[in-house]
């Protein structure tokens, strides 16, 4: 009994890692998005704007999953 006590404690001082596995399926998703747009759109990223834009999105994203994976670790 002391030992399930023990080991139900040590788990529940573990935090959670949901926030890490949400922010690396969304930039896992946001991969697999920018992959099939840009094999069907010949001239992916139509302009400069679209282009910052992809970046940013993609650039926010790994920060997310970066420090969600520190934070949680």
């Amino acid at each position: 009994m002391l030992g399930f006590l023990l080991l139900a404690a040590e788990e529940a001082a573990e935090p959670s890692k949901v926030p890490f596995f949400i922010a690396g399926g969304l930039f896992a998703a946001w991969a697999i998005v920018l992959f099939v747009y840009g094999m069907r759109a010949p001239a992916f990223p139509e302009n400069q704007g679209v282009a910052r834009a992809v970046i940013t999105v993609s650039v926010v994203l790994m920060a997310a999953a970066m420090a969600t994976a520190v934070i949680t670790a």
